[in-house]
């Protein structure tokens, strides 16, 4: 498993947060370690997907993320 961390624009509440997890959790080889307002924390699998579909699917959701160190 690979830790991501994310920033992610265009959040600001409740709403917000709950598209965002149901965006990765949708996702096969996704675990969410957190999710806040303008961030996330997560662990995925390389070896089932990669890091762009994970912010594709945020993108989807109607939010840009960007992967933080």
């Amino acid at each position: 498993m690979t830790t991501l961390k994310l920033a992610i624009e265009g959040m600001s509440c409740g709403h917000c947060l709950n598209a965002v997890n149901r965006s990765l959790t949708g996702l096969a080889g996704v675990t969410i370690k957190s999710v806040a307002v303008g961030r996330a924390e997560l662990e995925f699998d390389p070896a089932v997907l990669d890091s762009s579909r994970i912010i594709a699917a945020i993108g989807d959701a109607g939010y840009r993320a960007t992967p933080i160190a």
